[in-house]
């Protein structure tokens, strides 16, 4: 049996293990195919657990909290994921060595390309909201199709500004804001980031990275203040699924 997963803590949100063991099932491989969630607190678990499904564990995704700590753990990282600094598609090789990609990027970037509004209005700047794995991955998309980009979060950094400098300039340079964090997933579904809707326009275009539910109360109260939305979650998900189906059989 080819074995596949998921690692990360909580996984009650996960939509990978459908998403997988249906494509198993439309390929005709799922007799020989599986993928399982594997529940993983504590990183430094992550050995113990390739050497219990080893041989038959072929690859991994990786989600919240683990994107970025789980490079030390790797014996080799691609070099956009390595830029990236995080990293959520691992192959495992024949020789049971294991290598890390970043696949948000791809189903990131794919979404954006197809979104008319993004194309018709194309934002300068953009607001990222949140500093995990993903929020690294869409902020290289996003300086690789030219915009510049500025990290939000409660706590003030160097490279971030937190949301009470939110200012009216502020946000009426930056015409694209993406939400990267869990607020509003399921099932607390009534929190979203604290950004200034009040001060959005017809102009701007959020995007959010939650997809469940998929339109978020961060979507909904920026529409009400005449910002466009979308809920791509779910299809930069199926995006990056699909790129690390192809890496894992590269």
């Amino acid at each position: 049996m080819n074995l596949y997963g998921l690692i990360g803590y909580p996984l009650g949100h996960s939509f990978s293990k459908g998403y997988f063991t249906e494509k198993f099932q439309q390929l005709g491989i799922a007799d020989t195919h599986t993928y399982e969630k594997f529940e993983l607190e504590n990183i430094q678990d992550f050995p113990a657990l390739l050497k219990s499904n080893s041989p038959q564990l072929k690859g991994l995704n990786v989600t919240i909290p683990h994107k970025q700590n789980v490079i030390p753990f790797l014996d080799a990282v691609d070099e956009a994921a390595l830029k990236i600094g995080a990293v959520n598609t691992i192959k495992i090789m024949p020789d049971g060595s294991t290598k890390g990609f970043n696949t948000d990027y791809w189903g990131f970037r794919w979404t954006l390309e197809k979104w008319a509004d993004f194309q018709e209005i194309l934002p300068q700047k953009a607001l990222v909201l949140g500093k995990g794995g993903a929020a690294k991955a869409i902020i290289q998309a996003l300086q690789d199709l030219g915009l510049a980009t500025q990290y939000v979060s409660r706590t003030k950094e160097e490279d971030t500004i937190t949301y009470e400098e939110l200012t009216e300039e502020v946000m009426k340079e930056h015409l694209f804001i993406v939400n990267t964090t869990p607020l509003g997933m399921y099932p607390k579904t009534e929190n979203f980031p604290a950004i200034p809707y009040h001060l959005l326009t017809d102009k701007h275009l959020l995007y959010d990275i939650v997809y469940n539910p998929l339109e978020t109360t961060f979507l909904k109260k920026g529409l009400e203040n005449g910002a466009k939305g979308v809920h791509f979650g779910l299809e930069m998900l199926h995006g990056q699924a699909e790129k690390a189906w192809e890496i894992w059989n590269a």
